[in-house]
């Protein structure tokens, strides 16, 4: 009981580094504490202990956890919004200690080996699925993972040349990603370039139900990626959804 206590309160840990992973996008890769136990697709509390400032929003965020359990490190990766608490975690000192809770959620891949999961990540909406597969390819799991990974410009998009290295690691890992906005983008891009969509899943899929959809982006594109999902006959129990408000 005691240690629970502990871990409810949270564990100390370190800012190792933190890098720019896209344009307005960082990377911030902490200490793993002892005994930090945690699924593929969960998520921890990030809690600054003395920060330079502060604001309404408080000390606290939650990230999901962009790195997978094998690692030694927790990497959580956030678009840099104009807040304190973004603004001190981009310029406090490396090894400053912070808090982190203790992984809670239940974004996680489902265990039956025998339904594909088809994931469904809007900008940094990522970051769960990035565990996931990079846990999936290390494990090399049997399920057949699909991930279609929508962004505005290649500019935009954390962890994409990984990513489409896992493809080549993974026989069982399918990588699909559009920009949907590369009129104004300064990199060249032969994927496709239409935000996703029924005739997107329908093109890369052999079937639309039957696999188990997992959605993570802005609570706008979850809503219509569950609605889109929902018409073309997938069962509600088969989506599971993961928002990112107000990163």
């Amino acid at each position: 009981m005691a240690t629970e206590a502990v871990l409810t309160a949270g564990q100390t840990s370190k800012l190792m580094c933190r890098e720019e992973v896209a344009e307005g996008t960082m990377a911030f890769h902490f200490e793993k504490p002892s005994g930090f136990n945690f699924k593929a697709g969960q998520s921890a509390d990030v809690t600054l202990t003395d920060p330079p400032e502060t604001d309404a929003e408080g000390n606290t965020r939650t990230f999901s956890i962009a790195s997978p359990p094998f690692e030694n490190e927790l990497l959580f990766t956030t678009r840099m919004r104009d807040t304190a608490f973004k603004r001190s975690l981009k310029k406090v000192a490396l090894a400053t200690e912070m808090k982190i809770g203790s992984a809670a959620g239940s974004f996680i891949l489902h265990k039956n080996p025998a339904k594909p999961a088809v994931f469904l990540a809007g900008g940094i909406g990522i970051t769960p699925f990035f565990s996931i597969v990079r846990q999936a390819d290390r494990d090399r799991l049997p399920q057949k993972l699909y991930l279609f990974y929508s962004n505005r410009r290649p500019e935009d998009a954390p962890f994409l040349d990984t990513l489409q290295t896992l493809e080549t690691t993974n026989p069982n890992f399918r990588l699909i990603c559009t920009m949907t906005e590369m009129s104004k983008s300064k990199k060249e891009w032969k994927g496709e370039t239409v935000p996703i969509d029924k005739e997107m899943l329908s093109r890369h899929l052999s079937i639309l139900q039957g696999p188990i959809y997992y959605i993570a982006g802005p609570p706008a594109m979850v809503a219509a990626m569950r609605q889109m999902l929902v018409s073309a006959g997938v069962e509600e129990d088969d989506i599971r959804a993961d928002e990112f408000a107000g990163y």
